[in-house]
């Protein structure tokens, strides 16, 4: 079957089967992620073992960038639904490096699938399809997290510099560049700088 041309938009499920088929194609593919890095997954494997035909994944995910893109907007979203609201009270760069360190340790416990769902959003933001990219959601998740109900575009430029940061620290902790307690460190100091007057403006 020819391979479905990435810059196709992917289908949206709306049907309870239909999304319950979804849910199963990004936990194979966080398995497959997991097991053989990005370069080594095989799509048809994936369909394989989520159980559905090569023609369903690829109408909901036309490319690998599409379907480690979207794993990593579903992590993304259960970090948002695991957020505590007791960061009340508190500067709003330390409870936003918390959730960064938190994040930055689920991501990269499984290193393969971690470089694999940062490669592809990356790509994603460069290449065709920039929309599926985590950007948004990353942001709202630190504008919730850092309690800005109304962002104004310094807040918003701040929240860009900070997630090109912490992918960045995510990137040389995957390479071996620096330790987990480095990036740990990075995390937290990146944010003290970078987000000291976050909704001041």
């Amino acid at each position: 079957m020819p391979r479905v041309a990435e810059t196709r938009l992917p289908a949206i499920p709306s049907t309870a089967g239909q999304k319950e088929r979804y849910q199963r194609i990004l936990r194979a593919a966080a398995e497959h992620g997991a097991a053989n890095g990005l370069e080594r997954i095989q799509m048809l494997d994936i369909a394989k073992d989520a159980g559905v035909a090569i023609a369903t994944l690829y109408r909901y995910f036309p490319s690998k960038t599409v379907l480690f893109t979207a794993l990593l907007h579903s992590q993304v979203d259960r970090l948002d639904q695991m957020v505590s609201m007791r960061t009340n009270g508190r500067e709003p760069q330390e409870a936003i490096a918390d959730v960064l360190v938190q994040a930055g340790r689920r991501l990269l416990s499984r290193p393969l699938l971690a470089h694999a769902m940062l490669t592809s959003n990356n790509a994603a933001v460069a290449g065709d399809v920039p929309s599926m990219a985590v950007t948004g959601v990353f942001a709202d998740l630190i504008l919730k997290v850092g309690h800005i109900e109304r962002p104004s575009p310094h807040d918003m430029r701040l929240v860009r510099l900070i997630e090109q940061t912490w992918y960045g620290v995510l990137i040389s902790e995957l390479n071996g560049h620096i330790s987990a307690v480095e990036a740990d460190a990075d995390t937290r100091l990146a944010c003290r700088l970078l987000l000291t007057d976050l909704g001041r403006s």
